[in-house]
């Protein structure tokens, strides 16, 4: 916008020279161009204005993620476990806050650097920069803390809450940053910002994280369910597959409704800025990074939307009933596979996303019931599986024009396979999901291990059937008669059958 509202005196004087001596006509000139200069200025804080906000609104709507997986994770454990699993919540952005603000953001953005990890702004010193504002850094901590709260969901009813501790230091403070670096930073190895060596010439379009926050979150997850085992009465006699019911499907969607509300600063969000015309000449053009904001936000609204309606009929074919909590899994997890290329994809390919991202979803829990893999909330499988058919979809439906607008550079760089440009990004879709399978596998599996080794990651039988809240939290979340809590049972109130937060099973 400064570049393009520019005056020069010496442009004007020749203007201004008829009947008037140089002098004056040198003076006018002057004073217009100071003029003209103020006003562009004033256009281009206003620029800075119009785009830090749009950004820091974004970060406040995935912020509001958190409730949302707070009230989500709530309705899917047993109520004895309740007050556990929403601590871990609040501790997820509250040591994420410290542990990114002293190094994540040095290793996610901290330019220059090299292609592995960033190293700059540590404690954000020297900050703000040119390049990014506060806001930039309030957003993508947003992130960060997101991909811890997945994997708490895997690890639930049966974790010691050290380990919580441990575990979302580091997944915050390093393990994630490397991975945001390697996609999102212009100095990133796989980044499709980087001005030259891109990788397959495309680098990674992982958007908004369907593999930098999903699939991180997701396989953490499953590493950390792995080596802690299945809750205790998962699976009974001979392997068979027992439901331990979450204790409150009100929360499951409430929580699924924030979330869904969150997301439209997760997509359209990761734009960073909007104001910012697609078309040749400046002010000639209605359509611009303001059109492609509306598009992602609608291509991630058609996926969730496919996702849930896939998963509610589906389920009803498989099981035989309509189950809220299922279709809300499906719905998180359609939205979990448009992620990454909700920006550069058309409306219309946002319904198979979905679609396809349902069955991922069903199929993935079924070889989890097979394989005795015991997850709580199907983190795993829904940000991990979907997470990784998201990269593989936008490897497949990309639209070069769409590409071209949001990242520049060459005008003929890859495009989706399906759309007729080539195998070459879907090369680096496949590499991305390998590294950061690897990389995850690595850093957190290895930390999972050793907790467990220490005996800090899993609680004692007796505690983990007592409930966490009581042992471990000083009492429970919910109030009860003397009689139910006497009796180890939680009596539902219509007087039915026991509760699955029965704080003694």
């Amino acid at each position: 916008m400064a570049t393009s509202l520019s005056c020069s005196a010496s442009d004007l004087i020749p203007l201004l020279s008829g009947g008037v001596n140089a002098t004056a006509a040198a003076a006018a000139a002057e004073y217009i161009c100071g003029r003209f200069d103020t006003v562009a200025g004033k256009f281009t804080d206003a620029a800075y204005a119009i785009d830090n906000t749009y950004l820091l609104f974004s970060a406040y709507l995935v912020f509001a993620m958190q409730l949302g997986f707070a009230m989500l994770c709530a309705g899917s454990v047993r109520a004895k476990n309740t007050m556990n699993i929403m601590l871990t919540n609040v501790i997820d952005a509250a040591a994420g806050g410290l542990f990114y603000y002293l190094f994540g953001f040095a290793f996610a953005f901290g330019s220059p650097s090299n292609g592995f990890i960033g190293k700059h702004f540590f404690g954000m010193y020297d900050f703000p920069q040119p390049t990014f504002d506060y806001p930039y850094f309030l957003y993508q901590w947003t992130f960060a803390i997101a991909a811890a709260g997945i994997t708490s969901g895997s690890i639930a009813e049966r974790t010691q809450f050290v380990a919580y501790l441990i575990y979302s230091a580091f997944l915050t403070g390093l393990v994630y940053p490397i991975v945001s670096h390697w996609f999102w930073s212009s100095d990133g190895w796989a980044s499709p910002a980087r001005s030259e060596n891109l990788l397959f010439q495309s680098g990674v379009i992982d958007f908004a994280g369907s593999g930098v926050v999903h699939m991180v979150g997701g396989i953490a997850g499953l590493w950390g369910a792995l080596i802690e085992g299945p809750r205790i009465g998962r699976f009974g006699d001979g392997g068979k597959p027992v439901t331990l019911r979450g204790h409150s499907a009100t929360l499951v969607v409430l929580g699924t409704f924030l979330l869904w509300f969150g997301w439209y600063g997760f997509n359209p969000g990761s734009f960073a800025t909007i104001f910012k015309s697609y078309g040749e000449t400046p002010g000639s053009s209605f359509y611009g990074q303001w059109s492609a904001v509306g598009r992602t936000a609608v291509t991630t609204t058609l996926a969730g939307c496919t996702a849930a309606l896939t998963t509610l009929f589906g389920k009803r074919l498989i099981d035989g009933y309509w189950n809220v909590t299922d279709v809300c899994n499906g719905l998180l997890g359609g939205f979990a596979a448009i992620t990454s290329g909700c920006s550069v994809v058309e409306p219309w390919a946002a319904l198979v996303c979905g679609f396809v991202a349902a069955w991922v979803l069903m199929g993935f829990n079924r070889l989890a019931e097979k394989f005795h893999f015991d997850d709580p909330l199907e983190a795993a499988q829904l940000h991990g599986g979907c997470g990784a058919w998201g990269i593989i979809f936008t490897g497949l439906f990309a639209e070069k024009r769409y590409i071209a607008e949001i990242f520049g550079g060459d005008p003929n760089r890859p495009y989706g396979l399906l759309m007729g440009g080539g195998g070459k990004l879907l090369a680096a879709h496949v590499v991305q999901i390998l590294v950061i399978t690897g990389w995850v596998s690595v850093t957190m599996g290895t930390l999972f291990y050793i907790l467990h080794k220490l005996k800090l990651l899993r609680i004692p039988a007796e505690d983990e059937i007592a409930g966490v809240d009581p042992t471990s939290h000083g009492g429970l979340a919910y109030m009860y008669t003397e009689d139910e809590i006497r009796n180890g049972i939680m009596v539902r109130r219509n007087g039915g059958d026991n509760a699955q937060g029965n704080v003694g099973v």
